[in-house]
């Protein structure tokens, strides 16, 4: 399973995070891999969630680290925070609304150490319950993203029976930001102004403009079924009216900032028609059914010149050819089939309670500008 001296680093961000958080701890702690330092940094909780942490911050005090925020700084902030903090040459981005089965850590560990230019790696993640209790029909939450024409990004797998047709390790386009294994040599690689999930994102979609960056540099991405995960979905296509109106505006803003970094001219241009029509649907509904999400595109006005200035960091470092990414961009989903080193025996899961970059300066984000207003 790989050298147990590694150390693994796990991030968790929280935000009133009570309901889950401690069957997510519990299972953390429960890992079958000894060298875990776990940082969890929470977002400006006014549920029970900081007792919670006191409370294993206590009992685990040499591998367990805790940062309190006075305001909430979204996933991507809070993640950037805690994976700044963290000393692991792997880190394991978790949501608190993820169990692990105890074998998840080792069994990352045993794909990653395969192939050198795989960055990130995802294990099957099937669908919990709201209190992240198992239910009896396993359901597929995700084994990995892909990307269609219309520069949309889906789940492999998504709301369908877990039938076994994703038990076999593949490379992917992404990892779903819910548990995302990231190599530290990719993490330093890929970030901009010291920032690996943009922050301007705060919330919804990051994963996916990470998992598009990285492929623009070089790094590949590895599903292994192995490694199992249950995730509490709240957010997927077709609960849009029952969302919070800010995780809308989010939403929409976070397509065009995705966009705008990561896609060249000749990619748009061939894949306009898909992206315009769907483009014309987020206006439209924006107008007429959803008027509080145009504040997305005023941000993007007021912060052009920072987005753009992030573009031409990606763009002056990218490592593939647009064909290539055009090679991933499919209406259904696509995977590459591992080979055959990766181990493909799937054990019944048992839940328990630098490279060098140009010198190119990204202008200041404005206090409160993550904030849409």
């Amino acid at each position: 399973m790989g050298n147990q001296s590694t150390v693994v680093s796990v991030t968790i961000v929280t935000h009133n995070s009570e309901l889950c958080l401690i069957r997510c701890l519990d299972s953390v702690l429960s890992q079958d891999w000894s060298a875990l330092d776990i940082i969890v940094v929470d977002n400006d909780s006014r549920d029970a969630t900081r007792e919670i942490l006191a409370r294993y911050s206590a009992k685990e005090p040499a591998r367990f680290q805790v940062i309190h925020n006075a305001e909430n700084r979204g996933f991507a902030g809070g993640q950037n925070q805690a994976i700044s903090e963290a000393r692991g040459e792997w880190i394991l981005a978790l949501n608190p609304d993820v169990l692990l089965t105890p074998d998840f850590v080792s069994r990352l560990m045993q794909a990653a150490n395969h192939d050198p230019a795989v960055g990130t790696v995802c294990g099957k993640l099937l669908r919990a319950l709201p209190d992240l209790t198992v239910p009896e029909r396993p359901v597929m939450d995700s084994a990995g993203i892909y990307f269609t024409p219309a520069f949309r990004h889906f789940d492999r797998g998504m709301h369908q029976p877990d039938r076994h047709e994703y038990d076999q390790p593949a490379y992917v386009f992404g990892a779903t930001g819910a548990a995302a294994f990231y190599r530290r040599k990719m993490v330093d690689d890929v970030s901009i102004e010291q920032e690996f999930f943009d922050e301007d994102f705060f919330f919804s979609r990051e994963d996916a403009d990470l998992s598009w960056r990285a492929q623009l540099l070089g790094w590949k991405c590895l599903y292994t079924p192995l490694a199992v995960g249950y995730h509490v979905r709240r957010v997927f296509p077709g609960v849009r009216q029952n969302l919070p109106g800010v995780i809308n505006r989010h939403s929409v803003k976070n397509r065009f900032l995705m966009r705008i970094k990561n896609s060249s001219f000749r990619l748009y241009f061939r894949n306009w028609i898909p992206v315009t029509v769907r483009d014309l649907g987020i206006l439209g509904y924006c107008l007429f059914c959803e008027q509080a999400s145009l504040l997305a595109f005023a941000f993007i006005v007021r912060n052009w010149s920072r987005i753009i200035a992030k573009r031409r960091v990606i763009q002056q470092r990218r490592r593939v050819s647009d064909a290539y990414i055009q090679s991933w961009f499919r209406f259904r989903p696509v995977a590459i089939p591992a080979p055959a080193r990766y181990p493909t025996k799937q054990r019944e899961p048992v839940p328990t309670a630098a490279a060098s970059r140009p010198l190119l300066t990204v202008p200041a984000r404005e206090t409160g500008t993550t904030h849409l207003r």
